[in-house]
Protein backbone atom coordinates (compact mmCIF):
# COMPACT_ATOMS: atom_id res chain seq x y z
CA UNK A 1 0.00 0.00 0.00
CA UNK A 2 3.07 2.39 0.69
CA UNK A 3 5.42 1.08 -1.52
CA UNK A 4 7.33 3.73 -3.20
CA UNK A 5 6.24 6.59 -1.20
CA UNK A 6 8.52 9.17 -0.56
CA UNK A 7 7.06 9.34 3.14
CA UNK A 8 7.23 7.18 5.99
CA UNK A 9 4.10 5.03 6.48
CA UNK A 10 3.66 6.49 9.68
CA UNK A 11 3.63 10.10 8.21
CA UNK A 12 1.05 9.63 5.80
CA UNK A 13 -1.01 7.56 8.56
CA UNK A 14 -0.83 10.43 10.87
CA UNK A 15 -1.86 13.58 8.35
CA UNK A 16 -4.84 11.58 6.78
CA UNK A 17 -5.96 10.26 10.30
CA UNK A 18 -5.40 14.08 11.27
CA UNK A 19 -7.66 15.45 8.31
CA UNK A 20 -10.30 12.68 8.73
CA UNK A 21 -10.86 13.04 12.12
CA UNK A 22 -10.20 16.04 13.95
CA UNK A 23 -11.21 19.68 12.87
CA UNK A 24 -8.28 20.87 11.38
CA UNK A 25 -7.66 21.50 8.16
CA UNK A 26 -4.83 20.78 5.72
CA UNK A 27 -2.64 23.53 6.24
CA UNK A 28 -3.00 23.26 9.94
CA UNK A 29 -1.45 19.63 9.49
CA UNK A 30 1.27 21.66 7.16
CA UNK A 31 2.31 23.89 10.18
CA UNK A 32 1.83 21.44 12.68
CA UNK A 33 4.18 18.74 10.60
CA UNK A 34 6.90 21.51 10.03
CA UNK A 35 6.64 22.07 13.90
CA UNK A 36 8.05 18.10 13.68
CA UNK A 37 10.74 18.79 11.42
CA UNK A 38 8.39 17.00 8.58
CA UNK A 39 8.32 19.48 5.52
CA UNK A 40 4.82 18.16 3.80
CA UNK A 41 2.60 20.41 1.71
CA UNK A 42 -0.98 20.90 2.15
CA UNK A 43 -2.00 19.90 -1.32
CA UNK A 44 0.24 16.53 -0.85
CA UNK A 45 -1.95 15.80 2.48
CA UNK A 46 -5.05 15.87 0.04
CA UNK A 47 -3.68 14.17 -2.21
CA UNK A 48 -3.06 11.48 0.44
CA UNK A 49 -6.37 11.22 1.47
CA UNK A 50 -7.71 11.18 -1.81
CA UNK A 51 -5.38 7.92 -2.27
CA UNK A 52 -5.94 5.95 0.90
CA UNK A 53 -9.29 6.84 2.81
CA UNK A 54 -11.06 4.50 -0.22
CA UNK A 55 -8.28 1.80 0.68
CA UNK A 56 -8.63 1.37 3.94
CA UNK A 57 -12.45 1.91 3.84
CA UNK A 58 -12.36 -1.22 1.94
CA UNK A 59 -10.07 -2.72 4.21
CA UNK A 60 -12.45 -1.67 7.45
CA UNK A 61 -15.20 -3.54 5.22
CA UNK A 62 -13.55 -6.48 5.50
CA UNK A 63 -13.53 -6.24 9.12
CA UNK A 64 -16.52 -5.09 10.01
CA UNK A 65 -18.67 -6.91 12.77
CA UNK A 66 -22.54 -7.70 12.32
CA UNK A 67 -25.34 -4.76 12.52
CA UNK A 68 -28.63 -5.70 13.90
CA UNK A 69 -31.87 -6.26 11.45
CA UNK A 70 -33.75 -2.83 13.10
CA UNK A 71 -32.22 0.05 11.03
CA UNK A 72 -33.19 4.12 10.46
CA UNK A 73 -32.25 5.92 7.34
CA UNK A 74 -32.42 9.76 6.91
CA UNK A 75 -30.58 11.65 4.49
CA UNK A 76 -28.93 15.00 5.01
CA UNK A 77 -27.30 17.77 3.42
CA UNK A 78 -23.47 18.64 2.43
CA UNK A 79 -22.53 21.55 0.39
CA UNK A 80 -20.60 20.77 -2.38
CA UNK A 81 -18.90 24.53 -4.38
CA UNK A 82 -22.18 26.20 -2.72
CA UNK A 83 -24.91 23.43 -3.74
CA UNK A 84 -26.53 21.10 -1.56
CA UNK A 85 -25.81 17.99 -1.74
CA UNK A 86 -27.56 14.20 -0.04
CA UNK A 87 -25.62 11.86 2.11
CA UNK A 88 -27.65 8.79 2.66
CA UNK A 89 -27.46 7.17 5.83
CA UNK A 90 -28.35 4.38 7.69
CA UNK A 91 -27.59 3.35 11.34
CA UNK A 92 -28.69 -0.03 13.45
CA UNK A 93 -30.82 -0.13 16.67
CA UNK A 94 -27.53 -0.08 18.63
CA UNK A 95 -26.34 3.39 16.86
CA UNK A 96 -23.85 1.32 14.56
CA UNK A 97 -23.75 2.30 11.31
CA UNK A 98 -24.65 0.27 8.54
CA UNK A 99 -24.30 2.32 5.38
CA UNK A 100 -23.81 5.71 3.61
CA UNK A 101 -24.05 6.84 0.20
CA UNK A 102 -23.12 10.45 -1.23
CA UNK A 103 -25.83 11.80 -4.10
CA UNK A 104 -25.84 15.07 -6.29
CA UNK A 105 -29.76 14.21 -5.96
CA UNK A 106 -32.74 13.62 -3.52
CA UNK A 107 -34.75 11.43 -5.32
CA UNK A 108 -36.63 7.94 -5.80
CA UNK A 109 -33.68 6.85 -8.15
CA UNK A 110 -30.82 7.84 -5.67
CA UNK A 111 -32.58 6.27 -2.44
CA UNK A 112 -32.89 3.04 -4.57
CA UNK A 113 -29.24 2.90 -4.85
CA UNK A 114 -28.54 3.54 -1.42
CA UNK A 115 -30.55 0.75 -0.22
CA UNK A 116 -29.66 -1.69 -3.02
CA UNK A 117 -26.08 -1.17 -1.66
CA UNK A 118 -26.99 -1.76 2.20
CA UNK A 119 -29.00 -4.90 1.72
CA UNK A 120 -26.22 -6.49 -0.41
CA UNK A 121 -23.85 -5.98 1.95
CA UNK A 122 -25.93 -6.60 5.16
CA UNK A 123 -29.02 -8.80 3.95
CA UNK A 124 -32.58 -8.10 4.79
CA UNK A 125 -33.39 -5.96 7.86
CA UNK A 126 -37.26 -7.08 9.95
CA UNK A 127 -37.75 -3.41 10.15
CA UNK A 128 -36.61 0.23 9.05
CA UNK A 129 -37.72 3.01 10.38
CA UNK A 130 -38.16 6.05 8.33
CA UNK A 131 -39.24 9.86 9.01
CA UNK A 132 -42.38 11.51 6.55
CA UNK A 133 -40.78 10.76 3.44
CA UNK A 134 -42.85 9.43 0.57
CA UNK A 135 -39.75 8.55 -1.41
CA UNK A 136 -37.98 6.50 1.18
CA UNK A 137 -41.06 4.62 1.80
CA UNK A 138 -41.17 3.81 -2.04
CA UNK A 139 -37.58 3.12 -2.26
CA UNK A 140 -38.17 0.49 0.75
CA UNK A 141 -41.15 -1.10 -0.87
CA UNK A 142 -39.32 -1.13 -4.50
CA UNK A 143 -35.98 -2.64 -3.37
CA UNK A 144 -37.95 -5.04 -0.73
CA UNK A 145 -39.75 -6.20 -3.42
CA UNK A 146 -36.59 -6.91 -5.53
CA UNK A 147 -34.75 -9.11 -2.96
CA UNK A 148 -38.01 -11.37 -2.49
CA UNK A 149 -37.93 -11.93 -6.18
CA UNK A 150 -34.39 -12.65 -6.44
CA UNK A 151 -33.98 -15.02 -3.18
CA UNK A 152 -35.84 -18.04 -4.14
CA UNK A 153 -34.25 -20.23 -1.32
CA UNK A 154 -37.10 -18.73 1.34
CA UNK A 155 -40.47 -18.38 -0.93
CA UNK A 156 -42.32 -17.06 1.86
CA UNK A 157 -40.12 -13.87 3.13
CA UNK A 158 -41.52 -11.82 5.44
CA UNK A 159 -41.65 -8.00 3.64
CA UNK A 160 -39.81 -4.99 5.84
CA UNK A 161 -41.42 -3.26 7.77
CA UNK A 162 -41.71 0.30 7.65
CA UNK A 163 -42.19 2.67 10.97
CA UNK A 164 -42.68 6.20 9.57
CA UNK A 165 -41.82 8.70 12.94
CA UNK A 166 -39.91 11.65 13.16
CA UNK A 167 -39.66 11.37 17.10
CA UNK A 168 -38.13 7.43 16.23
CA UNK A 169 -35.73 8.62 13.92
CA UNK A 170 -33.90 11.30 16.17
CA UNK A 171 -31.83 8.51 16.99
CA UNK A 172 -29.98 9.20 13.15
CA UNK A 173 -30.33 12.76 13.07
CA UNK A 174 -28.28 12.86 16.35
CA UNK A 175 -25.87 10.58 14.35
CA UNK A 176 -25.65 13.05 11.47
CA UNK A 177 -24.26 15.48 14.13
CA UNK A 178 -20.72 13.75 14.17
CA UNK A 179 -20.27 13.74 10.27
CA UNK A 180 -21.85 17.69 10.14
CA UNK A 181 -19.19 19.27 13.16
CA UNK A 182 -16.18 17.62 11.12
CA UNK A 183 -17.18 18.53 7.93
CA UNK A 184 -17.95 22.17 9.38
CA UNK A 185 -14.34 23.87 9.99
CA UNK A 186 -13.53 22.37 5.63
CA UNK A 187 -15.99 25.03 4.66
CA UNK A 188 -17.74 23.21 1.94
CA UNK A 189 -16.47 20.73 -0.59
CA UNK A 190 -14.85 21.98 -3.88
CA UNK A 191 -16.06 18.80 -6.18
CA UNK A 192 -18.72 16.05 -5.69
CA UNK A 193 -15.68 13.49 -6.43
CA UNK A 194 -13.71 14.60 -3.35
CA UNK A 195 -17.04 14.89 -0.98
CA UNK A 196 -17.58 11.45 -1.87
CA UNK A 197 -14.08 10.01 -1.07
CA UNK A 198 -13.61 12.08 2.05
CA UNK A 199 -16.94 11.62 3.73
CA UNK A 200 -16.66 8.16 3.25
CA UNK A 201 -13.05 8.54 5.55
CA UNK A 202 -14.69 10.70 7.58
CA UNK A 203 -17.59 7.87 7.90
CA UNK A 204 -14.73 5.17 8.54
CA UNK A 205 -13.38 7.37 11.68
CA UNK A 206 -17.12 7.26 13.46
CA UNK A 207 -17.41 3.70 13.01
CA UNK A 208 -13.75 3.37 14.36
CA UNK A 209 -15.10 5.74 17.34
CA UNK A 210 -18.25 3.15 18.01
CA UNK A 211 -15.46 0.43 17.71
CA UNK A 212 -17.06 -1.44 14.67
CA UNK A 213 -14.40 -3.28 13.76
CA UNK A 214 -14.08 -6.71 14.95
CA UNK A 215 -10.90 -6.25 16.43
CA UNK A 216 -11.84 -3.32 18.57
CA UNK A 217 -15.08 -4.32 19.59
CA UNK A 218 -14.06 -5.92 23.08
CA UNK A 219 -10.89 -3.73 23.27
CA UNK A 220 -10.05 -0.08 23.88
CA UNK A 221 -7.89 0.64 20.66
CA UNK A 222 -7.35 4.40 20.06
CA UNK A 223 -7.61 5.42 16.85
CA UNK A 224 -3.69 5.18 15.83
CA UNK A 225 -3.95 1.64 16.61
CA UNK A 226 -6.93 0.70 15.25
CA UNK A 227 -5.19 2.85 11.89
CA UNK A 228 -2.24 0.91 12.39
CA UNK A 229 -4.44 -2.37 12.76
CA UNK A 230 -5.60 -1.78 9.46
CA UNK A 231 -2.56 -1.72 7.48
CA UNK A 232 -0.59 -4.40 9.30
Amino acid sequence: MFRGRHFDRSVILLCVRGYLAYGLSLRDLEEMMAERGVSVDHTTVHRWTIHYAPLLMERFNQRKRPVTNRWHVDETYIKVRGQWRYLYRAIDSNGDTIEFWFSERRNLTAAKRFLRKALKRHGRPERIVIDGSQTNREAILLCDAESRLQDRSRPRLRPIRIRQSAYLNNRIEQDHRAIKRRIRPMLGFKSTQSARVVLGGIEMIHMMRKQQAKYACHSDLSLAEQFEALVA
